[in-house]
């Protein structure tokens, strides 16, 4: 198998099947960074972290003094803090357009998305000079070599080509079904039942 069919689900969304019953996952959509022989990677977008604001987290990370919380630009204020997965939660990963590039730190993923981890980026929101889309995440979600295929193949995922409503959209109670209506389906249609054809 070459590298390039190995790696045909960076940039694709996985959709966790209804039946999930993983609760980290369930109902999730999970945006592919990287997927190869090695494994994968990727960063869910339709869950929030609840105990801390993005102009909290700044402040936690020395990003800003708490007195210039109310200055920040308003689409930082604004900005939420996503679960990104169960590995390395303590660790922030920002998924966002293609208008900002770190030399050595910015990951170029597919279709103008890029991923970056650096506090680089976060002082850029906070001075309102970051991408025009981002989507911070606290922890990623990951896969050993083969195990996603494995999840795959027995009927825990299916994938849809990603957009960016889906990756940068507000509505996140939405974002499960327009993933389904993006292909098609609708979630009730689908059996957990793996059958060969």
């Amino acid at each position: 198998m070459s590298s390039t069919a190995r790696s045909f689900l960076d940039g694709q969304i996985l959709i966790a099947m209804p039946w999930m019953s993983d609760e980290r996952f369930a109902r999730s959509l999970i945006y592919l960074c990287a997927h190869s022989a090695d494994g994968a990677m990727g960063i869910v977008l339709n869950q929030l972290v609840s105990h801390v604001s993005f102009p909290e987290l700044l402040v936690q990370l020395d990003v800003i003094p708490a007195s210039q919380q109310i200055r920040l630009p308003s689409p930082a204020r604004a900005m939420k803090v996503h679960r990104g997965g169960p590995v390395e939660t303590g660790r922030g990963f920002v998924l966002h357009s293609a208008d900002f590039y770190i030399e050595n730190s910015t990951l170029p993923i597919d279709e103008g998305i890029c991923l970056t981890a650096t506090l680089e980026i976060l002082q850029a929101i906070a001075k309102g000079t970051g991408p025009a889309q981002a989507l911070l995440a606290l922890g990623y979600a990951g896969w050993a070599p083969g195990q996603l295929e494995n999840e795959i193949q027995h009927n825990g995922w299916l994938t849809v080509p990603a957009d960016e409503e889906l990756i940068f959209g507000p509505e996140l109670e939405q974002k499960y079904d327009r993933a389904f209506q993006k292909l098609g389906v609708h979630p009730g249609w689908l059996s957990p039942d793996v059958g060969h054809a």
